[in-house]
């Protein structure tokens, strides 16, 4: 068995879509970033590559690379899951959580870890996504950004 942790955090700005999870949220604002910006979907991301000792998201996906502009971030997520399988890693379970003051999440949790269980080939039952407030403490709170934290459980292969 091995454990993976992720972390990502984007800023909040007018004229981009909010997506979390695969998820489009109506919202005024968007995340920022090269790819869609899905900060729960980067967060699980790094979590499994981080259990599988395969790097981040960055050293797979750069910045740099046109390739990735504006792409979904539930296709890198397949990416990863080709990652995993060349490991012979298993997904045992993910949990995670998105820190956001507005626009309220709870609404959407089911279908995101609908979204990240399609792309990973596992069941729904094996991904669980939270959401919360900072009580409007921190860059989270004051609107600025959002930020997910995810933890993977991974077993080798059979």
């Amino acid at each position: 068995m091995r454990v993976g942790f992720g972390y990502d955090v984007h800023r909040l700005v007018k004229g981009r879509p909010l997506v979390l999870g695969g998820v489009r949220i109506e919202f005024e604002k968007g995340l920022l970033g090269h790819s869609d910006a899905d900060v729960l979907t980067h967060a699980v991301m790094d979590a499994l590559l981080g259990a599988a000792g395969g790097g981040d998201i960055g050293g797979h996906f750069p910045d740099s690379d046109p390739r990735f502009q504006d792409i979904s971030s539930l296709i890198l997520l397949s990416g990863v899951r080709e990652v995993l399988e060349k490991k012979g890693m298993e997904i045992v379970n993910i949990d995670s959580v998105i820190v956001a003051q507005s626009p309220k999440l709870a609404p959407y949790t089911d279908k995101m870890a609908l979204n990240l269980a399609a792309s990973l080939g596992i069941a729904r039952g094996q991904v669980n996504v939270k959401a919360t407030t900072t009580e409007g403490l921190g860059f989270a709170g004051a609107g600025e950004g959002v930020a997910a934290y995810a933890v993977a459980l991974l077993k080798t292969g059979t």
